[in-house]
């Protein structure tokens, strides 16, 4: 893939088990998904092109030290990513959140919102 990898690690179990065949990485501007044993599902998103990131610990993900980052992004293949069942998930999130600014920042991408009654346009 890239060898300018920030952060990689394996999707976990409910139990923090690491028994799963799909790994989360990221560089300084994309993120990528694998996924498969024998065949193989490769993901990418383009750092620009996320408009949010929120974050969610389930009460069975608090117990083992899990947690799940969500991506809101304008690409049309991945318009919603889940990464699930990460260990220190603050620690992931503050990370990526400040590569997600720097690419931005380097693109000269500025996301912004009109709200307008019940809708809300992103550009």
């Amino acid at each position: 893939m890239n060898n300018d990898i920030i952060w990689r690690q394996r999707k976990r179990l409910w139990c923090r088990l690491p028994w799963t065949f799909t790994i989360y990485s990221f560089s300084k501007d994309r993120f990528f998904v694998e996924k498969g044993m024998l065949s193989k599902k490769y993901e990418e998103l383009r750092f620009y092109r996320v408009l949010d990131i929120s974050m969610q610990k389930s009460f069975l993900q608090r117990i083992f030290g899990l947690g799940s980052i969500f991506l809101m992004s304008n690409d049309k293949d991945t318009p919603n990513l889940e990464i699930k069942n990460i260990p220190d998930v603050e620690r992931v999130r503050d990370k990526l959140s400040d590569t997600i600014e720097k690419a931005r920042n380097e693109k000269r991408v500025r996301v912004g919102e009109f709200l307008e009654g019940d809708d809300a346009v992103i550009f």
